[in-house]
């Protein structure tokens, strides 16, 4: 398999990704706490990420350290870092950079077939229902729907760590640009606060290639 997420990270942001569980991952006695009572398929998830996690931070010359989950489930990074991770069947990956760069990073991957019945009506604006329709038609080789759940997964990821807050599916609005891979978010509650900038939404960028798609925000740290 070649590098799914390395491509959509800009330069500095260090990204690791895995096709596979490793089985000699290791785990602090922290980690382990927290999914003691977890199911085989969720515990090697968990593990395998935070593999990915930790070579991410290696480059950036970060010491290991436990990576725990904290407010809905959100990774908790070592000081000065940011970051997201990601996993679905065949697929574990992580993005770090260092916070005086980057503000906050978004991921996700999925896998790359159709949304079970009524989750887009769920997750979609009318004019996303739309967009997707209109992708579908003219592009049918991507699971647009698929695609448009992915980014937004990747802008709540994005979102969180900046606020501490929800952020409902219908409150932000994604565009895609299926010629040069990238999408936008366009928030539709007031955004958060980066840098003495209020952001209104995120740039990020999309693949989909073996079986996968692959969504990521990389938001740098606003410049005076």
């Amino acid at each position: 398999m070649t590098a799914l997420l390395a491509g959509l990270v800009p330069p500095g942001t260090v990204a690791v990704e895995s096709f596979g569980d490793t089985a000699d991952a290791f785990l602090y006695p922290e980690e382990e706490a927290c999914i003691a009572r977890a199911v085989d398929k969720r515990r090697r998830e968990f593990t395998s990420a935070r593999v990915c996690a930790r070579a991410a931070l290696a480059q950036l010359g970060i010491p290991p350290a436990p990576i725990l989950p904290g407010p809905r489930g959100a990774p908790a990074w070592p000081a000065g870092v940011v970051g997201s991770m990601t996993h679905c069947d065949g697929y574990r990956a992580a993005a770090v950079a260092l916070g005086r760069d980057v503000c906050t990073i978004g991921i996700d991957a999925e896998p790359a077939g159709p949304l079970p019945d009524g989750v887009l009506e769920a997750i979609a604006l009318d004019p996303e229902r739309a967009s997707v329709s209109g992708l579908s038609a003219a592009v049918p080789g991507v699971p647009w729907d698929r695609l448009l759940f992915s980014a937004k997964e990747a802008v709540y990821k994005a979102w969180f760590p900046l606020t501490g807050a929800w952020l409902d599916f219908h409150q932000a609005r994604i565009d895609i640009d299926p010629a040069a891979h990238t999408f936008t978010a366009t928030l539709l509650v007031p955004g958060p606060v980066a840098g003495g900038t209020r952001l209104s939404g995120f740039a990020g960028r999309w693949l989909h290639r073996d079986g996968l798609v692959a969504t990521a925000i990389v938001q740098r740290q606003p410049i005076d």
